[in-house]
């Protein structure tokens, strides 16, 4: 059986820059695609995105070795489902690759409300899908699972709140957005403009290579733009 080290340089030589990239978010994360299912919790990664490089770089002369430690730069440890790695990889990775190039969030990120704010507050802490902790900003998924139960619509907000009394800036995106490459757009922009980033792709050759990496992304776990059925990353999401 090969260690999640060497089958993430074995996969190195099989799949495309984007696909590596993906298996390196699944194999650093608590996700796992299932062929033909809906993605399943792990109680922790594999493995994490030093591990991953410390192997490669410790094998010289190995076909595929470039590739990862390309791929590598822009693995993220944390993800913890593949919508969570789709959308990291959509805003992150460089435009030449079909990413918007924005800052790298920190995944699942933890915030503690501190003793003095806790009246304001339900809860000890949040924890934030995509959080960029510098700039007091975080980005919410609300799943098609969860969007549709009233408790947990209630809960959301009351979180929403919270973060709202920590100076945090919750923006939430949808599953409609995310298929949605319009909408996806406009949020990457929206996203920008809060980080005070000018995005400064070119078309069509951004819009060519966006649209490529979207389809492979969510062809991998079964949740095209087309599909209308639940999706696996539903399973997973919180």
């Amino acid at each position: 059986m090969s260690t999640p080290e060497f089958c993430f340089l074995q996969m190195a030589r099989r799949l495309s820059l984007v696909g590596l990239i993906q298996l390196g978010f699944e194999l650093c994360g608590t996700y796992a695609l299932v062929e033909g299912g809906p993605a399943v919790r792990r109680p922790a990664p594999l493995t994490s995105v030093a591990k991953l490089r410390t192997f490669v770089e410790a094998t010289p002369s190995v076909q595929g070795r470039a590739k990862a430690l390309r791929a590598l730069q822009y693995v993220l440890n944390g993800s913890a489902s593949p919508m969570e790695t789709a959308l990291a990889m959509l805003l992150c990775l460089p435009y030449g690759l079909g990413g918007y190039a924005l800052l790298k969030p920190v995944l699942n990120h933890r915030i503690d409300v501190p003793p003095r704010l806790r009246k304001l507050a339900d809860r000890g802490y949040c924890e934030c899908d995509l959080c960029w902790p510098g700039l007091n900003l975080c980005l919410e998924y609300d799943s098609k699972l969860y969007h549709a139960d009233p408790e947990r619509q209630e809960s959301d907000a009351r979180r929403r709140s919270t973060l709202l009394s920590l100076g945090v800036t919750a923006v939430t995106v949808t599953r409609g957005q995310v298929m949605d490459s319009g909408a996806f757009n406009r949020l990457a922009h929206q996203l920008a403009k809060r980080m005070g980033k000018r995005l400064r792709y070119q078309d069509p050759g951004f819009t060519r290579k966006h649209c490529e990496m979207r389809a492979e992304l969510f062809d991998s776990f079964g949740s095209l733009p087309q599909a209308s059925q639940a999706v696996g990353f539903d399973d997973v999401d919180e």
